[in-house]
């Protein structure tokens, strides 16, 4: 009993951790363990994506339409993080612009936003905001899995891919997480989260070649964080919010071919 009260309020102090460093959401005391926060990054999407759940079914429920309400949504998720995420996708964006690779993680370590940063951010804001307009049906859900799909994608940028910078704003992310092995709970948490669209359609005798579409977070969010590598030879701290940022991006994007 002393052990599982001892592990439970570990657990607590680190979750409340990874809220305080990857959103300004208010948490109570004067969390401190930082250094292994990327092992519950998707658990912080899975929170980000719950708000933002309830936040769509209230605007909803008082009228405010469709794409307003996607719009806001998408400012509501910048404010969240603090625009974490996509200030890296824009350093990140104004670096691949160079095309000399030996500056460009000089200009990504520039804190001057690029034309190429701007448009990566119009870009991502957009794709969004229109994804969003047309899910009808099951946005709590998608909500809840491009958040947790893209803090996956940013755990399996961490963990497979090398660090670039001998130190850096995500330096120490290495250092926690060592092997694909320390992304696999996240994983399963995510993948039954996936399934509930095909489990409710079993349930109800409906065709299930669109219930799996949930499951495409998989493949989106290895294939970013490899894209990256490819472009850089590895990884850096813009690069890990850059990943988050497409991989919910693209997420939204392709469950608007699944018409349910």
């Amino acid at each position: 009993m002393i052990i599982g009260s001892k592990f439970a309020s570990r657990f607590a102090a680190k979750l409340a951790s990874a809220i305080v460093f990857y959103t300004v959401l208010p948490v109570p005391g004067s969390p401190t363990e930082f250094q292994s926060v990327s092992h519950f990054a998707p658990l912080v999407g899975l929170l980000i994506g719950g708000l933002l759940s309830g936040l769509d079914g209230g605007m909803d429920f008082v009228g405010v339409p469709t794409l307003t309400r996607s719009a806001l949504l998408v400012v509501l998720w910048i404010g969240i993080t603090g625009g974490l995420h996509l200030d890296g996708a824009m350093d990140t964006a104004d670096g691949l612009a160079v095309t000399d690779p030996d500056r460009r993680l000089q200009v990504m370590a520039d804190s001057v936003t690029g034309a190429f940063g701007a448009m990566a951010a119009v870009a991502i804001i957009l794709l969004k905001t229109t994804a969003l307009t047309d899910l009808d049906h099951h946005r709590w859900l998608i909500l809840l899995l491009a958040a947790g799909w893209g803090r996956w994608a940013q755990q399996i940028a961490i963990a497979r891919y090398p660090y670039l910078k001998p130190t850096g704003k995500g330096a120490f992310h290495k250092q926690a997480l060592r092997s694909l092995w320390d992304t696999i709970p996240s994983l399963v948490l995510l993948l039954g989260l996936s399934l509930i669209p095909l489990l409710l359609s079993l349930l109800n005798h409906q065709g299930t070649a669109y219930a799996v579409f949930p499951l495409l977070g998989c493949p989106i969010a290895l294939l970013i964080p490899a894209w990256f590598n490819h472009k850089l030879g590895g990884q850096t701290g813009d690069t890990y919010g850059a990943t988050v940022e497409w991989a919910e991006a693209l997420f939204l994007v392709v469950m608007t071919i699944a018409p349910y």
